[in-house]
């Protein structure tokens, strides 16, 4: 179970390290991919399976769902946790989530999310901002 927000910098070779309470649960090494909102999840290898067996059931012959799948798949990496505790993140991820020195790594239960810090700090204010309204349309949701 991922919870809690931690502040990291990624090193010059991109690599970023995990925060120690997240590390047992990532010890048989973890799937980073694309996520939403410009950040990036990271998965355990068990989470990632059964994330996978949802997406590989979705219709082909609908865009968005093709579109989503690739988002997913296309730009996962398999990374393993070294010895001191860091994971490297590629290139084209750290581009596409626009990291830069600082790092939010965000526990969200099931996933990891990665953020630049900056990108983290204006995405929880306006989120903060909203969060009447969003409990609001949640609670029409049973929530």
């Amino acid at each position: 179970m991922f919870i809690g927000e931690y502040t990291h910098n990624l090193d010059t070779k991109g690599r970023l390290a995990v925060p120690v309470k997240f590390r047992k649960f990532l010890d048989g090494g973890a799937i980073v991919t694309r996520g939403l909102d410009h950040c990036l999840f990271v998965f355990t290898k068990s989470e990632w399976e059964l994330f996978v067996a949802k997406l590989v059931v979705l219709p082909i012959s609908q865009a968005n769902s093709r579109a989503f799948t690739r988002l997913m798949l296309a730009g996962a990496v398999d990374v393993e946790i070294d010895q001191q505790g860091r994971i490297l993140i590629p290139d084209y991820l750290r581009k596409y989530a626009d990291l830069k020195k600082a790092a939010v790594v965000a526990g969200l239960y099931k996933r990891i999310e990665v953020w630049d810090a900056e990108i983290w700090k204006n995405y929880k204010f306006k989120t903060e901002s909203a969060s009447d309204e969003i409990a609001e349309k949640l609670g029409e949701l049973g929530i």
